[in-house]
């Protein structure tokens, strides 16, 4: 996709929300989820190995952060098995699936999101 293509995409996302929100709330959602797009596209190659450590280690019963965090060639990962493309694929489960996603980043990421997410 280049990079007009990519910019369209977004601005026709935002066209969308427009009815949804105030204008000046649109920015922040969009905003908001164009980071964990970029997220999830960082973490996409290394899903699979990083759920695999975090079966591993739960099974050990051993804390998997620091397995995960190098599964992902990171200093980051998510530990869900889901991504945003799965979660929009489920429309009648959004909401909680996107929390649910959230939840599962490591700590640092997940305090930035939630506290981004439940500020006014």
């Amino acid at each position: 996709m280049s990079q007009s293509e990519l910019s369209n995409l977004i601005w026709s996302v935002a066209d969308l929300l427009r009815g949804d929100y105030r204008q000046s709330e649109y920015g922040r959602v969009i905003l908001a989820f164009t980071v964990l797009r970029r997220l999830d596209c960082v973490l996409a190659p290394t899903k699979s190995a990083v759920l695999e450590v975090k079966d591993k280690m739960a099974a050990q019963d051993l804390n998997p952060d620091a397995f995960m965090r190098r599964a992902s060639g990171t200093s980051f990962y998510n530990g869900s098995t889901l991504d945003l493309g799965r979660i929009i694929g489920d429309q009648d489960n959004i909401g909680s699936n996107l929390l649910a996603y959230i939840d599962a980043f490591s700590p640092e990421v997940r305090d930035i999101c939630l506290r981004y997410f439940s500020s006014p």
